[in-house]
């Protein structure tokens, strides 16, 4: 791997986040930075479970780092009525065992992890990159419940047999009447 810090033009320091600094000119003073650090992630390296030094392009992810997708859901708590409104909105890049089939059935069952839980689930949909569910569910509690409790979701596939294969969860502390957008990072269920 080679270091780019040093072809860099004096004084062309770049504050911009994005992935390419276009502002100078042909390849040879181009830099790719990690998205949140100003650091050229062509220098950076990781130890591995061995120890030894490798660097980030390099390195496979084993089954408990590779990307699993993304849940997208909407939150709000409706104090008139106190009513939290939870939309399930889309399933990105979800990856699923192969023994579940090209395209499984997916559907999203939530938990709100009060001292008796309450359980939904959307309907099954034909699994593929980009899974749009666009469903709302309604529950009566009151906001102090909710404050202190989980909103869990299990990504189920639905043949050949139920079978969990990710989960996420979200934490109710910051619920307000202002609808919020989620975007959660599906993992591997826990055993």
């Amino acid at each position: 791997v080679s270091d780019l810090r040093s072809s860099a033009l004096p004084g062309s320091f770049d504050v911009s986040r994005s992935m390419f600094d276009l502002r100078s000119p042909p390849h040879r003073f181009m830099k790719r930075y990690d998205s949140l650090s100003s650091v050229p992630s062509s220098t950076s390296s990781r130890k591995d479970s061995q120890g030894s030094n490798r660097s980030l392009d390099t390195i496979t992810l084993s089954g408990d780092e590779r990307d699993f997708g993304r849940l997208n859901v909407k939150l709000c708590y409706v104090s008139s009525v106190e009513q939290i409104w939870i939309t399930v909105l889309h399933c990105k890049d979800l990856s699923w065992p192969s023994s579940c089939g090209e395209n499984p059935r997916i559907s999203v069952k939530g938990i709100l992890t009060l001292p008796k839980p309450v359980h939904f689930k959307s309907s099954a949909k034909e699994g593929c990159n980009d899974i749009e569910f666009m469903e709302t569910f309604v529950f009566a509690i009151k906001l102090q419940s909710l404050q202190a409790v989980r909103l869990v979701f299990k990504i189920q596939t639905q043949t050949p047999r139920k079978k969990t294969i990710g989960e996420c969860s979200l934490a109710l502390r910051e619920l307000s009447s202002e609808e919020s957008t989620h975007w959660l990072d599906i993992s591997p269920p826990s055993k």
